[in-house]
C-alpha cells in the first residue's frame, strides 16, 4: 500500500522509461503514455491504487490543454469555420451512429447497446485531438481550426447523450424541458463570461499583465472557475475550458498566458494519458473480437469519408478535408464514461464495455500515426482524392499560416523608428513587446504586435520567423538578443539581423554568433541605421560592407581602450 505521491512517482519513473523507448524508437510519445497506463494498469501490475486521485489529475490536464487552446481561437474564427463545423460535424455524427446501429443490429446486440454503440463510435476524441495537433503547432491552421468546430459539435451532442443515459431508469426519464433547460443555463453563463472577457478586462490588461505572477494566477483561477462552472449545470469540463480560454482570445497577452501554462499542461496531460491506459481492459477478447473489428472500421473509415464528402461539398480543398477527416478517426475517452455509467445502470454488459476499450485503444493508436504523418499519407494518397474535391475550391488560400516579412523586438528604444522605416517599405510587420503600457501604445496606433517574452521558443514558431526577411532587436538585455541571434541563424539564416549592445564586448559577441549588424548608442542611431534599411532593403550583402565598417570601428576602438589601460 502506497500513499498518493509514492504511487504517482512510481508511475511517472515507469513512464519515462517507457517514453524514453518510445523516443527511441522515434514512435509518438502518446502511445508510450497510453502503455504505462496499460502496464500500471490492472492488466498488468496493479500499481494504480489511488485511482480518484490520477483521475482528478487527468481532469486538471484536460482543463489546462481546453484552456490553451481555446486562448488561441479568436471568436472571429467561429464566423470563419461556424458553417463547415456545425454540418460537418452534424452529419458526421448521423451517419456514423447509423453505420454503427447497423452493424451492432446486424451482429445481433440489444436494442439499447446497438444505440449506445452507434453514439460511442461517433464522438472522437477531444484531448487526442487537441495535444497531437498543439505538438504538430497546427491548431491555428484552417483544417486544425475546423476540427476544433468539429470537436465543438461533438461536445454539445455528448453531453446532451450523457444527458439522456444518466435519466434512464428515473421516474421522470428523459424530457425535452431538461434539454431546454440545460441550453438556458449555458447561455446565461456564457454571456457574461463572453461580457467580462471582452468588455471588462481588456480595460484592465495593465493591472493583471503587470505582475506575471498574477497573470499565471488569473488565468488558471478562470480557466478552471469557468470549467467548473460549466460542469456543475451538467456541461462537460472541456466544454467549459475552451470557452474560458476563447472569452480571453481577444487579449493582448493571451500568448504570455499560453507559454506559462504549458508546462503544467504538459505534466497533467501525460497522467491523462496514462490514466486512460490504466483503464483499459482486455477481457473477453476472442468473444467480442468481431465487433470490436467492424466497429474500429467504421470509426477509421466511414467517419472520415462522410467528412471529406461533407467539406468538399462546402468547397474545401482535398488536403484540408483529408487532414479533417483523418484527425476525427478515434473514438473518445468520452465513449468509454458512456459506456460505464450504462453498465452501472444495468442497460449493457460487461462485454459491451470490453469492445468500448478495444476500439478506444485501437483507434486511438492508428489515428495518433495517422496525425502525426498526415503530410506523408496525403502525398501517398493524393491522386485518389480529386473525388472529395470540386473543380475549383473555395478555401484553399486560406490554409497557408500568417507570417511577418519584418519583426521587431521591443518598441521604447527607438523602435519607433524602425516602425517608420517598415511603413514605408510596405511589408508586412509584427512589434513584441513585454510592457503592457507599450501594448497600449500599439493597439491605440493600430499596429500588429504581440504582448510576449522573446526567449520563448513557441511564440517565435507561431509568427514564423523561419520566413522573416529582417528581424529587429532593440531589447537591451544581452543574453535575450544571444538567444535570438543563434535561433535565428539555426532557422532562417537568410534573415537580416539587427541586434542592440551596450558595449564593445557585447557587440564582438553579437558578431561572432552571425548578427548582420549590431547598434550601439555611441556610434549610431536608430534613425541611421533606418535611412540604410530604406537604401538597401533585405540585401544581405550591402549589411555584411556596413557591418564590416562598423567591425573596423570596434577593432579600432577596442585596441584604443587597451592602450589607455596600459
Amino acid at each position: 500500500m502506497h500513499d498518493v505521491f509514492t504511487e504517482l512517482s512510481i508511475i511517472i519513473a515507469i513512464g519515462t522509461g517507457v517514453s524514453l523507448i518510445m523516443r527511441i524508437l522515434r514512435q509518438p510519445l502518446i502511445i508510450g503514455h497510453i502503455l504505462t497506463g496499460i502496464l500500471v494498469g490492472p492488466s498488468v501490475f496493479a500499481l494504480v491504487e489511488s485511482a480518484e486521485t490520477i483521475q482528478i489529475f487527468s481532469k486538471i490536464g484536460i482543463a489546462l490543454l481546453l484552456f490553451i487552446i481555446g486562448l488561441g481561437l479568436n471568436p472571429k474564427v467561429v464566423k470563419e469555420v461556424g458553417k463547415v463545423a456545425a454540418l460537418g460535424g452534424i452529419l458526421q455524427i448521423g451517419f456514423t451512429a447509423l453505420f454503427g446501429w447497423a452493424a451492432a443490429t446486424l451482429l445481433g446486440m440489444t436494442k439499447t447497446e446497438a444505440v449506445l454503440l452507434a453514439v460511442a463510435l461517433s464522438f472522437s476524441s477531444t484531448i487526442i485531438i487537441l495535444k497531437l495537433l498543439s505538438d504538430k503547432k497546427e491548431q491555428s491552421r484552417l483544417y486544425g481550426k475546423i476540427t476544433v468546430g468539429i470537436l465543438l459539435v461533438q461536445d454539445v451532442v455528448a453531453t446532451v447523450s450523457l444527458l439522456f443515459v444518466t435519466s434512464q431508469g428515473a421516474e421522470s426519464g428523459f424530457s425535452l424541458l431538461q434539454l431546454m433547460l440545460l441550453a438556458g443555463k449555458g447561455i446565461a453563463i456564457s454571456i457574461p463570461i463572453f461580457v467580462i472577457g471582452n468588455k471588462v478586462l481588456p480595460k484592465m490588461h495593465n493591472l493583471i499583465a503587470g505582475s506575471q505572477e498574477f497573470l499565471f494566477l488569473f488565468a488558471i483561477g478562470w480557466g478552471f472557475g469557468c470549467a467548473a462552472l460549466f460542469q456543475a449545470v451538467g456541461f462537460s469540463i472541456e466544454i467549459g475550458a475552451l470557452l474560458a480560454g476563447i472569452s480571453l482570445a481577444g487579449l493582448p497577452y493571451t500568448q504570455e498566458i499560453s507559454s506559462r501554462l504549458r508546462p503544467l499542461r504538459d505534466f497533467f496531460v501525460v497522467v491523462f494519458f496514462i490514466n486512460l491506459g490504466a483503464q483499459l481492459s482486455f477481457s473477453n477478447l476472442l468473444v467480442t473480437l468481431p465487433v470490436v473489428i467492424i466497429s474500429t472500421l467504421i470509426v477509421i473509415i466511414v467517419k472520415p469519408v462522410v467528412v471529406m464528402i461533407t467539406m468538399g461539398m462546402l468547397g474545401y480543398t482535398k488536403r484540408t478535408s483529408f487532414k479533417v477527416a483523418i484527425t476525427l478517426g478515434q473514438i473518445s475517452e468520452f465513449s468509454l464514461v458512456l459506456g460505464t455509467i450504462a453498465l452501472a445502470k444495468g442497460r449493457v454488459s460487461e462485454d459491451f464495455v470490453s469492445i468500448l476499450t478495444l476500439v478506444a485503444l485501437i483507434t486511438i493508436a492508428i489515428s495518433t500515426y495517422m496525425i502525426m504523418y498526415s503530410d506523408s499519407l496525403y502525398a501517398s494518397l493524393e491522386r485518389h482524392l480529386s473525388l472529395f474535391e470540386r473543380a475549383k475550391a473555395r478555401y484553399e488560400q486560406k490554409e497557408s499560416r500568417k507570417h511577418y516579412e519584418l519583426v521587431l523586438f521591443g518598441y521604447q528604444r527607438g523602435g519607433h523608428e524602425f516602425i517608420k522605416v517598415f511603413k514605408s517599405l510596405k511589408k508586412r510587420f509584427v512589434v513584441i513587446d513585454y510592457d503592457p503600457e507599450v501594448i497600449d501604445m500599439l493597439e491605440n496606433a493600430e499596429l500588429d504586435y504581440i504582448y510576449g517574452d522573446a526567449t520563448d521558443v513557441e511564440l517565435l514558431e507561431e509568427i514564423g520567423l523561419d520566413h522573416s526577411k529582417m528581424v529587429v532587436s532593440t531589447i537591451t538585455d544581452h543574453e535575450t538578443n544571444k538567444f535570438l541571434v543563434e535561433l535565428i541563424n539555426k532557422v532562417n539564416p537568410h534573415s537580416v539581423v539587427i541586434m542592440h549592445a551596450d558595449n564593445v564586448s557585447q557587440a564582438a559577441e553579437l558578431y561572432e554568433l552571425g548578427a548582420s549588424y549590431v547598434m550601439m548608442p555611441h556610434y549610431i542611431g536608430s534613425e541611421k541605421i533606418g535611412a540604410f534599411i530604406r537604401k538597401s532593403g533585405f540585401n544581405k550583402s550591402e549589411f555584411r560592407k556596413f557591418r564590416e565598417k562598423h567591425l573596423a570601428y570596434l577593432q579600432s576602438h577596442y585596441a584604443f581602450q587597451e592602450r589607455t589601460q596600459e
